[in-house]
């Protein structure tokens, strides 16, 4: 079942929170790629002078290629508005991301962002947490966290390349995907995790987005 149709209709539709000298935050995955292709086009036609901070090195390749004047997080004070996808999204509107290993970096955006924009299909959306959640690392603290983890009701598997090589962010960590089963108070869970010594960030994020577009089939989609 394909959702490229709803996706590519939201992401033009979602366009209508750009304006002329805005900072735009720039997310990773499907649908935050198919944003920055059109908003590349967006400046163009308008001739809009905008500055995009990306969250990935894939991002970043894309956003070049469409045109977008890029920036550092450390260049700004504030982003006014920060397009991103989610790899779940509850019923309290909680998301956890990190699938793509970029949270880090997308959670920082997300807290000097003025505005969140999710964008995501239909079979992401849950009445509580069923996925793992990725927890970015220190490398020389996953055996404690590790441990940390399971006291905390959770099985940490560290993430592996297919060769079985260790998945290394762009920050140069390492990422353990954790089994919690259920999450029915992801707040409270999402503050331990980051007590733990050597965790650097949860993919639980405690900052809700402003507005979620969820993309049906048909090329159809509702904005929550």
């Amino acid at each position: 079942m394909s959702y490229d149709d709803a996706i590519s209709a939201l992401s033009s539709n979602a366009l209508k929170f750009v304006k002329d000298d805005y900072i735009i935050g720039l997310g990773s995955g499907r649908a935050a790629t198919t944003l920055v292709k059109s908003l590349g086009k967006l400046i163009k036609v308008k001739k809009y002078n905008i500055k995009g901070i990306p969250t990935s090195l894939q991002i970043k390749l894309i956003a070049e290629k469409a045109g977008i004047p890029l920036v550092e997080t450390d260049q700004v004070d504030y982003i006014d508005v920060v397009f991103d996808g989610a790899d779940q999204i509850d019923s309290q509107k909680f998301v956890i991301k990190g699938g793509g290993g970029a949270l880090l970096r997308e959670n920082i955006l997300f807290s000097l962002a003025k505005k969140i924009v999710i964008m995501a299909d239909k079979t992401k959306f849950v009445k509580n947490f069923t996925r793992t959640v990725p927890i970015e690392i220190h490398p020389l603290a996953r055996n404690s966290v590790i441990k940390s983890i399971k006291k905390l009701g959770g099985i940490a598997q560290l993430r592996s390349l297919d060769r079985g090589y260790p998945f290394f962010t762009e920050n140069g960590n390492i990422i353990l995907d954790c089994d919690f089963g259920t999450i029915k108070n992801p707040k409270v869970l999402s503050q331990k995790i980051k007590q733990t010594t050597g965790v650097l960030e949860s993919g639980i994020f405690l900052r809700k987005p402003d507005v979620i577009y969820r993309a049906k089939t048909g090329g159809k989609f509702d904005i929550l």
